[in-house]
């Protein structure tokens, strides 16, 4: 399970979506989640599938390998689709047994939010593994950096978040080495409920913890040692320029935002 997560992972690829400048991308990320709110038909997701396996090609990276992020979330999306479909009591009965009611609306929600919640995962996974966490960093900061006026610790915020996101396969390589090294001692991490396998996780959460503070002591005494005192008087090695592609990549998300918005008034509300 651990492998399966890709959030914050970086595929290190030359590719025109790797070339992309990290603000545009960004932008681009926080658009296409506002394109997933305004979905509301299965037709709406489909542009979406096709867009983002469109955009994986160009990226040279697998789609599976983006799917393979919402494996992880298997539990919480099992969750959403069944409090929807059996908490939802609008609409025409479709199922009764007992005190369970399944009916169309409670139907299309579960859909609607089970579907909402995966392709949120793969877009978020999109931009963290086409983007490095020194450009990811560079980007935040200066999509930021109006809000300096206000005092707002831009660079100290997108530094961070792109440490946050550097640690993330750090931690996961560490968790699996516990695991394999507490597999070996004896530990059982599969068989049982799921108490069971909750009390099993004790023994590795309290070496994980310990590793992860000893990590961030680390980094602090490095970027001390460094001179490291924040974004003041900071230069970068790279000059971000928006080029004709970033220009492209916009138009093309734009486009599928004017598609799925006239979908939505063309089309009434429902499954299609």
């Amino acid at each position: 399970m651990l492998k399966d997560i890709t959030l914050g992972q970086y595929y290190p690829v030359d590719s025109p979506v790797h070339r992309l400048d990290p603000r545009i991308k960004i932008v681009l990320t926080i658009a296409m989640i506002v394109a997933v709110f305004l979905v509301h038909s299965l037709i709406g997701y489909g542009l979406i599938l096709i867009f983002l396996f469109i955009t994986s090609s160009l990226a040279r990276i697998p789609f599976k390998t983006l799917a393979k992020g919402v494996k992880p979330l298997r539990f919480i999306l099992a969750l959403t689709f069944l409090l929807n479909l059996f908490f939802t009591t609008t609409g025409q009965v479709l199922f009764s047994w007992q005190f369970l009611t399944v009916t169309d609306d409670g139907l299309h929600q579960a859909v609607h939010f089970s579907l909402r919640l995966v392709f949120l995962v793969i877009s978020t996974s999109l931009l963290t593994l086409t983007t490095s966490p020194i450009m990811l960093s560079d980007g935040l900061e200066l999509l930021l950096s109006p809000l300096k006026v206000i005092h707002f610790p831009a660079h100290e915020l997108a530094m961070m978040m792109s440490i946050a996101l550097r640690f993330i396969p750090t931690l996961l390589e560490e968790t699996d080495k516990i695991m394999k090294a507490q597999m070996a001692r004896g530990a059982d991490f599969e068989s049982g409920n799921l108490i069971a396998r909750a009390k099993a996780m004790i023994p590795l959460l309290v070496p994980l913890f310990v590793s992860a503070f000893r990590r961030a002591g680390d980094l602090a005494m490095a970027m001390e040692s460094r001179c490291y005192h924040g974004g003041e008087g900071r230069t970068r090695l790279r000059v971000l320029k928006v080029t004709r592609n970033d220009w492209i990549a916009c138009l093309c998300v734009a486009g599928l935002i004017a598609l799925i918005v006239a979908e939505g008034l063309l089309i009434p509300e429902g499954w299609l």
